[in-house]
């Protein structure tokens, strides 16, 4: 195989135009071509004049491919191999199942894993399943009562499958692509093994979470749904089984803790027992609104809706400064601003687009740098603490009914309390209410916004619109604390226990955390906690 980089497309591109560029490339005639693929897809915005797509495209030849790389002599063209997987081979089967908590992207990953080398993993989500959350979710959002266990926190696909479905990551990792290659066999769009910044959406990831779990129970794992685990049994710091609310003891050698960032009881029973753990700074802010077809005119000028470009995005930090950091975080094109609160009485704000990414307006989080500093206590559970001060002011401004707080731009610039929204619509369901975010937040961080949002108008147009809306309050972009594991990623002073993911502090999306899930499948069927 032949990959080539560096391929100009047309933001209307189709087949023949790559195919022409691949002849030009390689010198080669049409004719000797069996098959081109796209391997990487991104769009070069930097000269709004002359927007464009780079790609890299992977090429099978019917001649020799050794004799056309030697006779073209591009620095663009090399022979590449295909990526494959290599499960580890199993150790020794476990005389008892694995046992993974949670059924996100770590905890689904690390199941599949487990159960492609055999090891039947039992997988315990204190959520329902994926139909089960939408009628939850949908019911909160209309006005109905918040489900604690179920929403947009909790429940088969974590809180990732209520989001834009975001699956590009910083993480250098090869796993990578061992989950993109499952998403798409699990019905994900095809596009997400090329694109730079590869979105699935909250619709398609529906179903390949789904479908997943599906593929799991298939090879011999399984599930319990709305089971919460309560408790841990630990003997001599090692653990040996994990206890459900529904008075299960279920015995097992190796658990999985995928818990997700929002699993406070969880984290508490874990600090009672004295698993290791310790703070972790975090973010916290708002969600910001513009019109979506404002910021694609931001970032692509006249090509804005044209050809593949789709609605356009834009991730953006400065360093302050006050020392602080602020930056954009899980932006949402053509998507909505959602309720994901897991608690009575507060508000959390998170965002949402579906693969079509077609609604009005596009959304990001703005968020401000808290240190460890700032938790005011040195318990390793203070940042959970501050989360919770947050979401139960921002409930109380709110109007104590699940509305969320929204302001202006121009407005929370200015001090003063919005009374009426301007072209930006909101988009938060079950509603806002118009108020001074000042209000319910330190100094430090509606300062920092605010530095923020002038100086990241510099560079996106527009960003600091008089009728942008900020949403209040963005607390979960991440857990405020870690579960401290060792070389061989299990927990520093409790053997066969594998903090995972992003809720014990090791990723920061579904990748990463479906990574980080592999890593931890991996250990247990290589017989790591053997050597315990």
């Amino acid at each position: 195989m032949i990959r080539i980089s560096n391929i100009k497309l047309p933001v209307d591109y189709d087949d023949r135009a790559i195919q022409k560029r691949v002849c030009e490339q390689l010198r080669c005639d049409k004719h000797a071509i069996d098959t081109i693929k796209l391997h990487r897809l991104s769009v070069d915005a930097r000269k709004k004049s002359n927007v464009h797509f780079t790609a890299t495209v992977d090429v099978t030849l019917n001649i020799s491919e050794n004799k056309v790389i030697n006779r073209c002599k591009s620095k663009n063209a090399v022979i590449a191999a295909p990526y494959r997987y290599e499960l580890p081979k199993l150790a020794k089967k476990p005389s008892n199942a694995p046992v993974i908590v949670g059924a996100g992207p770590a905890g689904l990953f690390a199941g599949l894993i487990l159960a492609q080398a055999g090891c039947c993993p039992i997988i315990i989500e204190r959520g329902g399943t994926i139909d089960e959350r939408i009628k939850s979710v949908d019911s909160f959002s209309n006005g109905g009562k918040l489900n604690a266990n179920s929403n947009i926190q909790f429940g088969e696909g974590g809180a990732g499958a209520f989001s834009d479905g975001k699956l590009n990551t910083g993480t250098k990792d090869s796993r990578a692509r061992k989950v993109l290659e499952e998403f798409v066999l699990a019905g994900a769009p095809q596009e997400i093994l090329y694109r730079a910044k590869p979105h699935v959406g909250t619709d398609y990831l529906h179903i390949a979470v789904k479908n997943l779990r599906n593929k799991i129970i298939s090879l011999g794992g399984s599930f319990k749904f709305n089971t919460t685990v309560t408790d841990f049994s630990v003997s001599d710091g090692v653990i040996n089984a994990v206890i459900t609310d529904k008075g299960e003891k279920i015995q097992t050698d190796s658990v999985i803790l995928a818990l997700g960032h929002s699993s406070r009881d969880t984290y508490k029973r874990l600090y009672d027992l004295g698993v290791a753990m310790e703070q972790k700074p975090f973010s916290i802010g708002v969600r910001i609104e513009h019109l979506r077809e404002k910021i694609d005119c931001s970032q692509y000028g006249a090509f804005a809706e044209k050809g593949h470009l789709g609605a356009a995005d834009y991730k953006l930090a400065q360093h302050l400064p006050n020392g602080r950091g602020v930056y954009t975080f899980c932006m949402c094109p053509g998507g909505e601003v959602v309720p994901a609160a897991s608690e009575p009485k507060t508000v959390v704000t998170n965002g949402m687009s579906r693969f079509a990414r077609d609604m009005q307006n596009s959304n990001s989080a703005l968020l401000v740098g808290i240190g460890c500093d700032d938790f005011g206590s040195e318990s390793v559970l203070a940042g959970i603490e501050l989360q919770r001060k947050f979401e139960k002011a921002a409930y109380m401004l709110g109007g104590e009914n699940y509305f969320a707080p929204a302001q202006r731009v121009e407005d929370f610039l200015n001090g003063r309390k919005t009374t009426a929204f301007g072209e930006v619509k909101p988009s938060y369901r079950p509603g806002v209410t118009g108020a001074d975010l000042n209000i319910i937040m330190p100094q430090y961080m509606s300062d920092s916004l605010k530095q923020g949002i002038i100086r990241f108008d510099e560079r996106l147009k527009g960003f600091c619109h008089p009728d942008a809306v900020l949403t209040g309050m963005e607390t979960r972009s991440s857990a405020p604390l870690r579960i401290i594991r060792n070389d061989s990623l299990q927990s520093l002073n409790c053997k066969g226990l594998y903090p995972c993911g992003e809720g014990a502090g090791y990723a920061g999306g579904i990748i990463s955390a479906a990574v980080d899930g592999i890593k931890c499948a991996e250990a247990i069927i290589r017989g790591e906690q053997d050597g315990r």
